[in-house]
């Protein structure tokens, strides 16, 4: 849509990246740049970058960069308009509305009501005749009051094929919505249906109260046991948490996240609000930093099988990375949080909580149950494994404290446990330098892009392209007199595109702002200018710069296309100031 220029050069004004970026990041400065731990892949160094001075952001581990607009379209998964939207709201900003941009919100709009309304429906069919089953199975069989009932809005989906559409339809909804909203499926022949069909319903609730989704666990023992619905325009199960919009409110300190629907709702029940559950996924990093906005103190309340063990040592560093202090509760006697309450009462699983491991001390005794300590061989293992995961710790003390224990555990010294996670330790940091070595031994490779869907066929070229758009960016007033260069020279076509790009924006009139960007280019693309842009220039240099990268594009552009044999002691020298522009920055 388009959205006007104007607006958007003062919504990027408003919304500071550093300010905007900080409430997701824990940002320190070094330097000209802050530094925060990526929000968007999993790392304990920072080479998450905000330049000021720029108004971009930028990944060094994963390679994701853009502005304002796109950190919000990446972070909170937003279409551009809808991020436009939510900083225009953080600003105190009216978004000028249009047909588009009207008939996207509306859709939405569409969507939540008809959610809503399905959600009502499976409620009211729960309390009726035909939803007996479902009353006997979670008043009966689950112990739940009717006030959890009610206030978790939980429901009973027909025995049918089509008991849904046939009820929303009659309320003046689509078969395209209920499609649209995840509520049913099509077949290969055309035929749609209810996606729940005689299922518990759970209606997930965004933190806005907004019913975004269902999950759905069957009765008859039939499979899958859980149905959950599938990721929509107002549903993402990798960036929503089963409630929260609850647990948010808790004033317990923390937060219990468990592993299903039930878990969460029945410690509710017994006392616990604090309690969440993922929605049909693992832990991801976009949980993660979720919850860190609302806990400081995480507690891990999987069941206590082998795949709950798995689940909780793949969300420990998940969680740890975004600074929240994590625990892991063991529920023995029971095959999770639910059965436990069941069985033992309130107080025994709040001792349980207050008797809950840190993740370190969890960690150990996992690698521990997996030796028997009395054998020499494997008591040898044992100490080396956790000498191993000891060495990842960034606190001498903790590895001090913690290498004792175990050193204790197993009847050696302390001081040999310390040598042994000193010697683990050095050992990963030869290992990091090689793999820094074998990097700066093959600059060319490093010069490539990290995204592997964008290649360079020609790496002198695009390093002078790349200089191209970096001072159009920097400094667009070089480009009023439009140079003598045309975007088919270019030899990536993503270069080449973007440069178009820019200079039709210029001959315009428009923006050339990063952050207006994000409208008409990929995250990817975004990811990948960002990066351009965060590559030191020579900006008192830039009109000789600009001219040399130029030169470069051409006489590369006349050898591909073969419009006339360069002289062979000018490509002598193209191949010298080539092998030259490996270890530089694209000019002499």
């Amino acid at each position: 849509m388009a959205i006007p220029e104007a607006f958007l050069d003062e919504l990027v004004a408003r919304n500071e990246i550093s300010d905007v970026v900080s409430s997701y990041v824990h940002l320190t400065r070094k330097g000209n740049n802050l530094w925060g731990l990526c929000p968007f892949h999993n790392e304990k160094t920072p080479s998450f970058s905000v330049s000021t001075d720029k108004q971009i952001y930028h990944c060094f581990g994963c390679g994701k960069g853009g502005g304002v607009i796109s950190f919000i379209m990446e972070i909170e998964n937003l279409p551009f308009v809808e991020a436009v939207r939510l900083l225009a709201q953080r600003s105190g900003m009216e978004l000028p509305e249009n047909g588009e941009n009207e008939g996207y919100r509306r859709r939405k709009e569409r969507l939540l009501a008809l959610n809503k309304e399905a959600a009502r429906f499976f409620h009211q069919r729960l309390l009726s005749p035909q939803g007996a089953a479902g009353a006997e199975y979670l008043f009966g069989k689950r112990k739940l009051s009717k006030g959890v009932v009610t206030r978790f809005g939980l429901g009973m989906s027909p025995d049918g094929w089509d008991g849904l559409i046939t009820a929303m339809i009659a309320k003046g909804y689509t078969k395209r919505e209920l499609l649209d909203a995840g509520l049913a499926v099509d077949n290969k022949k055309g035929r749609i249906y209810d996606r729940f069909r005689n299922r518990v319903m759970f209606p997930i609730i965004d933190l806005r109260g907004e019913v975004i989704g269902f999950g759905g666990r069957v009765l008859d023992g039939s499979e899958p046991k859980y149905l959950n619905s599938p990721d929509t325009v107002i549903y993402n199960k990798s960036r929503n948490l089963f409630a929260l919009n609850l647990a948010r409110k808790s004033k317990q300190g923390r937060i219990i996240l468990t592993e299903g629907y039930m878990d969460t709702i029945s410690l509710h029940q017994a006392g616990f609000d604090c309690a969440v559950a993922s929605l049909g996924t693992s832990l991801t990093q976009e949980h993660a930093h979720l919850l860190s906005r609302y806990t400081k103190e995480a507690v891990i309340a999987y069941d206590g099988d082998g795949a709950g063990v798995s689940a909780a040592q793949r969300a420990i560093p998940i969680l740890e990375k975004t600074g929240i202090q994590v625990k892991v509760l063991q529920v023995r006697g029971a095959k999770d949080p639910d059965e436990f309450i069941q069985k033992y009462g309130r107080e025994a699983f709040q001792k349980l909580i207050t008797g809950s491991e840190n993740h370190i001390e969890y960690r150990l005794r996992q690698i521990q149950t997996k030796y028997n300590l009395e054998d020499d061989t494997q008591r040898v293992d044992f100490l080396r494994e956790c000498a191993a995961m000891l060495a990842t710790l960034p606190s001498p003390v903790e590895r001090e404290v913690y290498g004792g224990r175990m050193a204790a555990l197993a009847g050696v010294s302390p001081e040999t446990m310390a040598q042994e996670i000193k010697r683990e330790g050095e050992r990963r940091l030869r290992q990091a330098k090689k793999q820094q070595e074998r990097k700066e031994l093959t600059p060319a490779i490093q010069l490539q892009p990290k995204n592997y869907g964008i290649r360079y066929e020609n790496l002198r070229s695009a390093r002078a392209e790349e200089g191209v758009l970096r001072l159009m960016l920097l400094e667009p007033d070089l480009f009023r007199d439009m140079p003598d260069l045309k975007p088919e020279q270019f030899s990536s076509p993503l270069l080449g595109k973007v440069y178009a790009l820019l200079l039709r924006r210029l001959e315009e009139g428009r923006s050339i702002q990063l952050s207006t960007l994000a409208a008409e280019l990929e995250p990817q693309e975004m990811s990948h200018l960002a990066s351009i842009l965060e590559q030191p220039e020579s900006l008192p240099n830039s009109r000789q710069a600009l001219r040399d990268y130029i030169a470069i594009i051409q006489t590369e552009a006349l050898k591909r296309g073969g419009d006339g044999e360069l002289d062979p002691l000018l490509a002598a020298r193209n191949k010298f100031r080539e092998k030259k522009a490996y270890g530089g920055n694209g000019h002499e």
